[in-house]
């Protein structure tokens, strides 16, 4: 089942909590000399117009990015992602979103590597005409659970592995985690990112426990949440289970995320939550 594309979703709630704390781990990487390895389970294409009619249907960029952007002052993680998404763009409109791809070589550098997994048939090729230089990305027409498997351990010995499936089927809940799981064995000093959407607080509080469950030590919990959880009008909010993430991460989120409820959240029911899950 691949009838999921993110062009209807790009630059929502969702990629603003998502893409901020994946520019806080590149930001940690880069701080030593030391070259990095970076795994994209589902990369999607990569970048995204914000013009393009499948944006357009919804615009679901107008309660996220668009509300960011006319901001004068933010806390410094979401001011930076906000000078890298201006950076795409040569006005103060935006009309191209990056994906996580485009956050992640924004901070690469030469020694750097990526390696990008895409599934959908019509997503891959934009993805690769994207990334042409293999020295750069390797593009990957496959399935990206399966690479975690295959990529780790990396030689460069440091990495961070996103995993963000659509969950368009149901059975990505338990294959997430045990992706998670194989990852962890292979490549237990990497740092790992799990992006889950709440649609409602059960599906999520189970995925949630299904990671607690695996025994992986020092697992923080950020999320986000624009409405009441179990309000149903599709996605509500949004979540990041982070394996190893960088030790300054934590005391950031706590500081932006009151931001962020108060910029992006709908009514009384929006929230946050920034907790650990396994301790180190």
């Amino acid at each position: 089942m691949l009838s999921y594309r993110h062009i209807y979703h790009a630059g929502n709630h969702a990629d603003i909590l998502k893409h901020i704390i994946v520019s806080q781990i590149c930001k940690h990487l880069i701080k030593k000399e030391a070259p990095f390895f970076y795994l994209d389970t589902h990369a999607g294409i990569g970048e995204y117009s914000l013009e393009s009619a499948q944006a357009q249907k919804n615009k679901e960029f107008e309660s996220g990015i668009a509300k960011l952007i006319a901001q004068q002052k933010l806390p410094e993680p979401i001011a930076d992602f906000v000078d890298l998404v201006k950076s795409m763009n040569a006005k103060e409109s935006v009309l191209t979103y990056p994906g996580s791809p485009k956050v992640v070589a924004y901070y690469q550098r030469l020694k750097d590597k990526m390696h990008l997994c895409e599934l959908h048939p019509n997503d891959y090729p934009i993805l690769a005409s994207l990334f042409p230089s293999k020295r750069k990305a390797n593009v990957q027409n496959g399935d990206g659970f399966a690479a975690v498997k295959a990529m780790l351990p990396p030689p460069q010995k440091r990495g961070f592995v996103l995993m963000d499936p659509p969950y368009e089927v149901k059975q990505d809940y338990h294959t997430v985690v045990d992706a998670l799981a194989e990852g962890h064995k292979r490549f237990p000093t990497g740092t790992y990112a799990i992006w889950y959407p709440v649609l409602s607080r059960q599906q999520a509080d189970n995925l949630i426990n299904s990671v607690e469950a695996t025994k992986i030590r020092n697992i923080l919990l950020v999320e986000l949440l624009i409405r009441d959880a179990n309000t149903e009008q599709g996605m509500n909010g949004s979540g990041m289970i982070l394996v190893n993430p960088p030790w300054t991460l934590k005391a950031e989120a706590e500081q932006y995320l009151p931001t962020l409820q108060t910029l992006l959240g709908e009514g009384d029911g929006a929230s946050f939550q920034v907790r650990c899950i396994t301790p180190e």
